[in-house]
């Protein structure tokens, strides 16, 4: 057969382009298009075996709330539609009561901050299919009593409990008024730092409701104008406790139904301290509370009995730096109790009787427990995730209450996680890795067995192929006193080892944190891909005071917060610029949040190895963040002022030499954008040339509309103009 010889060229750039590397587009990026398919949550019902989860009806509109079945992940039936109940336009929230009887449905939801909302909610009966509202307000937290009989809520800072069969309400406080006293929810620094919102507990009787009372009147107040698109802008004030300043004070109280009175706890013995968990124990008489200091490193768990208000200390925890507070406090039935600590140097599950006498430590050894999925106290079983398998991974593990039979229950390495049936006998298991996509699959519990596939994201993976993505390649970087620092690096797809390539550092570096893990990529890896494909070397690094390598190594940074942590990307920075493809006069660096603080000291600090640096929402003096958070690792100012000032960015600003490009959101209720003012006005008065962008009454997450896609086009043409 003849070609003519233009046709045989068109042939061989034919086939030259189908291979070619399909280009990332930070336009595909923030419409979706390189996400993967998630299972959505599941909601797990305890009396059937079965879970819930809200579904769109896409052949007439409508949202479901469908239960399946456990053992097959088949739908058994849908118990809700808002085909049926025109008074719900859309199921932001659901939860059942303990009978699994009724369910609340929350609708038309306003966030108040990180994990706080109100929202109008209707009571639904399963068995009647009949729904109605209890109150025309919208409210917080509404929590049905264990039998099913009463709702108790939070209105305007007061919490009221609901009669479902008198279809009357109870008023349990009077004195909530907005910025100066809280009943029964959260004050903004424990929602953010404790990750708390709700503060009021049912007893198991459903006869006494125990609750947090705030007092925020001495608090400072933070205010941030809201520009909207009126004449004039709004301002949005509220209680922000920055460090070494006055919190909020706390009191913790018994409403008694029978009575209708509220008794107070004596906690005189205590000054100035937090309140950050309170859990009914297993013995209707008693609540457990934790307190703790505050600077956070000595923390008292006390049972408290409900007929006599006397409380007793049950477990006391200290810690040189801080304790962490979780949510693993388990029960039995026997009122013993499952703990977590990391007193012997990693964080291990323990078992104590109703008296906080240890009875055994039931994990053991030089890794890290990183979540706690429960016990099935008929086989004594408990279940967790941990990275005894290596500090980048996660895996999930079974073992006796007596620490004996421990077996690994997941078998693919990278990350690993479970959703557990209530019997425990089934787990939904979810595994990723940086090559592969999330996927879920039903598992044995018994030991680990694949049971069915549920989703793969084969069509993810397909679609990607197109991209030739970089692989991320994992390795440690040496530092001081033989740690070792984990680290990944991203190269371009045609990297040839005889070129010089810039290099774009990107980190965290807060306190038991972790970016560099084999997971599935997020919206930063697939842009930092993006940058390979135009010619850049991406490298991240997890420096000391980053998590799950042991307490030491976390807590190595204490009371230097920002130290330490610049020396490891400074000493990771070194480490690159000496390898043969690196370009050494092009090394840049960004972050957000902390890692814009990073960012910003690693270019002040280290201004002739970093050229250029971008700081997302960056603290830049930890004088302007809150309690909780700052002191747990650098105590108050007053006490220690050297910790904050000599890692301050602002107090470095006559270092810079390199590009600098600082971005902030004006409505940040977090890092208030007020670290960002004061950092541009400490370099304008040092007269030195930077950029800086300021997204109007976007929070820190800076996200709305186009605002990611603009933001990330910014940033990208700053790296390719400045790098």
């Amino acid at each position: 057969m003849k070609y003519h010889f233009t046709t045989l060229i068109l042939c061989i750039l034919s086939t030259t382009l189908s291979f070619a590397q399909k280009q990332l587009t930070l336009e595909e990026l923030w419409s979706g298009a390189y996400q993967s398919t998630s299972m959505q949550a599941v909601n797990a019902l305890k009396n059937s075996n079965q879970y819930a989860r809200i579904e769109l009806n896409t052949q007439n509109k409508s949202q479901e709330i469908n239960l399946y079945d456990f053992k097959t992940l088949e739908k058994s039936k849908t118990i809700f539609s808002t085909q049926n109940h025109p008074s719900i336009e859309n199921i932001d929230a659901y939860v059942f009561d303990d009978r699994e009887e009724k369910m609340l449905i929350a609708t038309h939801s306003e966030p108040i901050y990180r994990h706080s909302s109100v929202a109008t909610y209707m009571i639904y009966d399963l068995q009647s299919k009949k729904i109605k509202s209890f109150t025309d307000r919208k409210i917080s937290e509404p929590t049905f009593s264990k039998d099913g009989t009463k709702i108790a809520y939070a209105f305007e800072n007061n919490l009221y409990i609901y009669d479902l069969q008198s279809e009357k309400t109870i008023t349990v406080t009077t004195d909530g008024k907005k910025n100066h006293i809280i009943n029964g929810i959260s004050d903004w620094v424990y929602e953010e730092e404790f990750a708390v919102v709700r503060m009021f507990e049912w007893s198991l009787e459903g006869d006494k409701l125990a609750y947090v009372r705030f007092d925020e009147t001495n608090v400072p107040e933070y205010s941030m104008d809201i520009y909207g698109n009126g004449l004039y802008p709004t301002q949005q004030v509220f209680k922000y406790p920055k460090a070494g300043e006055e919190n909020a004070k706390v009191s913790l109280h018994l409403y008694d139904l029978q009575s209708q009175k509220s008794n107070t706890i004596d906690l005189s013995e205590f000054h100035d301290f937090y309140i950050p968990r309170i859990k009914w124990t297993n013995d209707n008489n008693f609540l457990s509370f934790q307190v703790i200091n505050r600077h956070q490193n000595d923390l008292k768990l006390y049972f408290v009995d409900a007929k006599s208000i006397q409380k007793k200390l049950i477990l006391n925890e200290k810690d040189p730096a801080y304790v962490d507070i979780t949510d693993h406090l388990t029960f039995l039935k026997d009122n013993s109790f499952v703990w977590t600590s990391e007193k012997d140097g990693y964080n291990h599950l323990y078992h104590f009787d109703k008296n906080g006498k240890q009875l055994n430590q039931i994990t053991k050894g030089n890794w890290d427990l990183t979540s706690y999925y429960g016990i099935d106290e008929k086989s004594k079983t408990l279940y967790y995730q941990s990275v005894e398998r290596g500090s980048t991974t996660r895996d999930i593990y079974a073992i006796q209450i007596n620490g004996t039979a421990k077996r690994i229950l997941s078998k693919e390495t990278g990350t690993n996680s479970a959703v557990f049936s209530p019997d425990f006998n089934y787990f939904i298991l979810s595994h990723s890795s940086h090559t592969n996509p999330i996927s879920y699959t039903l598992n044995r519990s018994k030991d680990g067995k694949l049971i069915k596939n549920i989703l793969d994201n084969k069509k993810l993976i397909d679609k990607l192929e197109l991209y030739q993505l970089p692989k991320k390649e994992f390795f440690t970087i040496p530092t001081e006193n033989n740690w070792e620092m984990n680290a990944w690096i991203m190269k371009p797809k045609d990297f040839d080892p005889s070129k010089k390539y810039p290099i774009l550092m990107y980190q965290y570096s807060g306190p038991g944190s972790q970016q560099v893990a084999n997971k599935w990529w997020d919206s930063n890896d697939f842009w930092h891909a993006m940058l390979t494909q135009k010619g850049y070397i991406v490298v991240a690094v997890d420096g000391r005071g980053t998590g799950f390598k042991g307490a030491e190594f976390k807590k190595t940074t204490q009371n230097q917060l920002g130290k330490l942590e610049v020396e490891d990307q400074i000493i990771a920075a070194k480490y690159l610029k000496n390898i043969n493809y690196i370009d050494a006069a092009r090394i840049g660096i960004w972050g957000w949040s902390f890692g814009g603080f990073m960012s910003s000291n690693c270019l002040l600090k280290a201004n002739d190895i970093f050229k250029t640096a971008i700081a997302v929402a960056p603290v830049t003096n930890w004088r302007y963040y809150d309690t909780v958070y700052t002191e747990r690792y650098l105590k108050t100012p007053q006490e220690n002022p050297s910790g904050y000032d000599d890692n301050s960015p602002i107090f470095f600003a006559n270092q810079l030499k390199g590009n600098f490009l600082l971005i902030h959101g004006s409505a940040d209720d977090n890092v208030h954008v007020q670290n960002s003012m004061a950092m541009i006005e400490s370099l304008v008065q040092e007269n030195k040339t930077f950029d800086w962008l300021i997204y109007p009454d976007k929070n820190h997450g800076i996200y709305g509309g186009q605002t990611r896609l603009h933001l990330y086009t910014k940033m990208t043409k700053y790296i390719l103009e400045n790098l």
